[in-house]
This record gives structure tokens, sequence and C-alpha cells, in this order.
């Protein structure tokens, strides 16, 4: 049974919300001023919004806004027909702040929500003010010439996950040790990121998230096309590392920084997911990076 204790959205005054694209049902966590600056918080891989709601108390004077992408969280699941892949969370962002009527944002990504932020920022380069990635750096590449590769094996990750059968969690407990073991990432992060990725049904606890986001790519990037990508965008850009982050994305940072324009660069002592486990500091960077004064 989910432990009946009080509800962390509630806690931190974020509220549940949805949005009913053309295409799709979105959902997220929504908090702070309705008339500030608008910002847009976009996840990483298999999180959900809830990795936003420490940070979300120190965001008051701004309209704060954490997403669930498709297959993740609390928003709908991809037709059976259709994959996941990274070009489509763009129209995602894109269907809805149209919806919204959000003409200029801030994007605040983590991890592959900061990928999808630059790819967005590049894309749209007049409706995005800033850029903020967390432990991100533009998206992950494989050389052409392993193109046909790539796409053989993500062709059969998909075959092969129809065959197994879905594996759920006994109880909350064990979901929380499952996702500490499967990142990094420390327990409370945990269960506050297991809380929103749990439901309880009549037979048991399952996982919202959608098993097909864990089959291989059909095919990423090149150096030459990421280089495209991060050279488009127009607006200011923080990159934000854990000092005990992931190498590859520091790699990646040192040998792409000269391909962002205006680029401002910081860490935060912690890991992949620093951002949970610092947000008060976290937050008086994104405030200066905002041009805002007060907490």
């Amino acid at each position: 049974m989910l432990k009946r204790r009080q509800n962390i959205a509630a806690f931190f005054a974020m509220q549940a919300v949805q949005f009913s694209l053309s295409h799709l049902q979105l959902a997220g966590l929504r908090c702070g001023d309705p008339l500030g600056p608008k910002v847009l918080a976009l996840h990483g891989w298999l999180d959900n919004a809830a990795s936003f709601l420490p940070l979300s108390g120190f965001m008051q004077n701004v309209d704060f806004l954490a997403l669930d992408f498709a297959g993740h969280g609390h928003s709908a699941h991809r037709s059976p027909d259709a994959h996941y892949h990274l070009m489509d969370w763009v129209q995602d962002i894109h269907a809805l702040v149209e919806s919204l009527g959000w003409q200029q944002f801030h994007i605040l990504g983590h991890s592959m929500g900061g990928i999808v932020g630059s790819l967005y920022s590049a894309c749209f380069p007049e409706r995005v003010l800033t850029l903020t990635m967390l432990e991100a750096f533009g998206p992950l590449t494989q050389e052409a010439q392993t193109s046909a590769q790539q796409l053989r094996d993500s062709v059969l990750s998909r075959l092969e996950i129809e065959k197994k059968e879905a594996r759920h969690p006994p109880s909350f407990s064990k979901a929380v040790i499952a996702r500490t073991m499967a990142g990094d990432i420390d327990k409370e992060s945990a269960r506050i990121l297991v809380e929103r990725n749990l439901v309880e049904t009549d037979d048991g606890l399952k996982w919202r998230t959608d098993r097909r986001l864990r089959t291989i790519s059909s095919l990423r990037m090149t150096d030459e096309q990421a280089k495209a990508f991060l050279c488009g965008i127009q607006c200011p850009v923080l990159a934000v590392r854990g000092e005990s982050g992931f190498e590859k994305i520091r790699i990646n940072q040192a040998k792409r920084r000269e391909w962002i324009v205006n680029l401002k660069e910081s860490s935060c002592e912690g890991g992949h997911h620093f951002h949970m486990q610092q947000p008060q500091v976290l937050a008086e960077q994104l405030r200066a990076f905002w041009g805002l004064n007060q907490p």
C-alpha cells in the first residue's frame, strides 16, 4: 500500500494540472505567481515533474510549470503504433505553450529535459528567454557509420520488450530501493519521484512509466547535427553541473562550450540529481540568471 502521508505536491504548494492537446494528454505540477515570468521545467529520462518539487519551494515569484513528458508521470502514453523519439517531445512542448498562450518563457531542463530544451531553444528562438541545462549539454551523439546498427538494435529492442511481462514493485519501499539502485539518486529524492510514478490498482502497485521508454533510440544525432542545434541557440544559456555528476556530461560540455554564444557555467555540490539535493543553492543561481532580485 502507498503510504498515507501528506501529499508532497500540496506541501510545496504545487497544484496538479492537465493539458488536453490535439494529439496527447499531458500533465504536470504548477505553482508560484500566475502573473510572474513563465518557467517551463523539463525532467530527465524516467523521472517526472516531481523532480522539481524541492526546487518549487523557492519559485514563489515566477509562474513555475513542471511538465510530465509523454509516457512519464501522469501524462498519457503515446499510441501503440508510436515510439518515443527525441524530436517528438519538441512538438509536445510547442503544442503546450501554444495552448497556454505563452509567447516567451524560460526553460529549465534536467538531463533529458535539458537536451530537449536545447533543441526547442534552437528551433523557436523567439519564444525562449533563457535556457538552463542541469546535468546536460545538448544531444547525445554517435558516429554516422553506426546508423544501420543503431536502427537494427532499436527494432530488436522494441520486439523484445513486447515478449516480456511487465514487472511492478511489490511495495512502495521496494520501489524506492529499486529507484535508488537504478541511478545516481539518494533515497529521499527517489521517494519523491516514485510517489508520482506509481498507481495503486486492485492488482497492486503499478509503474505509470511507459516501459517502451526503455527501448533503444532509433537514431542518435551526429556531432555535426548537435553542433548545428547548439550554435542555433540565441538566448542566454546557463549550464550547471553536479560536482559529482555524470562524466559524459563534463566531457561534452568541455568539447562543446564554444558552440554556444552566450553561455554561463556553474556547478553545485551533488550528483546527477543535485537539483533535488541542493534546491536553495540552485534557486539562488536561477534567480540571478533570470534577473529576479527577491527570493
